[in-house]
């Protein structure tokens, strides 16, 4: 082996593609394949992000409509029936944290966590969470449990 039979491996190049702008002999000089004047045969030329050649953008022709209010907290919903689930399977005993809750994955390390009130919960645990629909409060209460808002 020689430095003269090395070659890369194959698949590993791609074609060199168009040399532009080195004379008018290689028929790509000149202009560079650019063709004439406007922002596009430039040097540092990007165009917007949507642009769509001066014909009104989608994101401006769209109506726009409603509140997104900025201060919303977005809270992972957590139901009665799926925490007896966890106790009928013998995966929680007294208590429900919120590491237990992330480690059970029914919410992230970053999630604020709701108890909701759907279905029903048949032996007394304490629930530790954010936040409870009156509902689920209610509900634990009434089967002996507690819940403990964070």
């Amino acid at each position: 082996m020689s430095l003269e039979n090395l070659s890369p491996a194959k698949g590993s190049t791609k074609t060199a593609g168009k040399r532009l702008g080195r004379g008018q002999a290689s028929g790509k000089g000149g202009t560079a394949a650019r063709g004439h004047k406007g922002a596009k045969s430039r040097s540092g030329y990007s165009k917007k992000i949507g642009f769509e050649g001066g014909q009104m953008p989608l994101q401006r022709r769209v109506p726009k409509f409603g509140f997104k209010n900025i201060n919303r907290k977005e809270y992972r919903g957590i139901n009665l029936d799926t925490i007896q689930e966890l106790i009928t399977d013998k995966k929680v005993k007294k208590e429900l944290s919120l590491e237990q809750i992330i480690d059970l994955r029914l919410a992230h390390k970053n999630d604020l966590v709701k108890v909701l009130g759907r279905g029903k919960l048949e032996s007394p645990i304490k629930i530790t969470a954010h936040k409870f629909s009156a509902t689920a409060k209610a509900a634990i209460e009434a089967a002996g449990g507690e819940a403990v808002t964070v």
